[in-house]
């Protein structure tokens, strides 16, 4: 069954890169948490207010 699990995260400025590193940490630990083994796609989109990046949004895309 495919399933479809989603990630987000707030971005602050000049602490994107260990935001970034963070979410990392959380898809793969949900990853190995869950015993996953097959992943189809992983997907990065931005939110924003009036034109400035406020957060990110990662879709991850499984198979059980």
């Amino acid at each position: 069954m495919v399933k479809v699990k989603t990630f987000t995260s707030s971005l602050k400025i000049f602490q994107v890169h260990n935001e970034l590193v963070e979410l990392d940490r959380s898809v793969n630990e949900f990853l190995q948490q869950n015993k996953i083994k097959k992943v189809i796609s992983v997907c990065d989109s931005t939110t924003n207010n009036d034109g400035g990046t406020m957060g990110i949004i990662r879709v991850l895309t499984y198979e059980e």
